[in-house]
């Protein structure tokens, strides 16, 4: 029997700061967030996994203007992170000045943040992973 992970069961965990993804029973590759169909192979037939929330960055940018929805919370800085279990990933970055980041994040470990950096009620939407550095 296929699992399946609904984006309310994984938005929920997210605000718990705890990150779920699925993984393909036919091909093995782990998605997150979920999706329908699997990104490699297309297969449905899923397992529910726990991911570990840490990973490295692969490109980052700094807002400096944010949305309408983030009104009042510029600079903040976005992520994608490569997880350990293999997916790609974006969030935001804390714990760190948005107007020095430099090409030096690219390559750093960061791993899932225990606090949430915005409320989700304050967002108007759904929460994003938040990342801290790992020193």
């Amino acid at each position: 029997m296929s699992a399946n992970l609904s984006v309310k069961e994984y938005l929920e965990a997210l605000k718990h700061a705890h990150l779920k993804g699925v993984k393909c029973k036919d091909c093995g590759f782990i998605t997150a967030p979920p999706r329908l169909s699997c990104r490699n192979c297309y297969g449905q037939n899923f397992e529910i996994v726990d991911l570990s929330g840490g990973g490295e960055i692969t490109t980052f940018t700094t807002i400096f203007t944010p949305s309408e929805v983030r009104r009042g919370q510029g600079p903040y800085v976005v992520i994608v992170v490569e997880l350990d279990e293999g997916p790609w990933i974006m969030g935001d970055l804390t714990g760190i000045d948005p107007t020095t980041a430099s090409m030096e994040l690219i390559g750093k470990r960061v791993k899932l943040s225990d606090v949430p950096m915005v409320d989700q009620e304050e967002l108007e939407g759904d929460p994003a992973p938040v990342f801290e550095l790992v020193e």
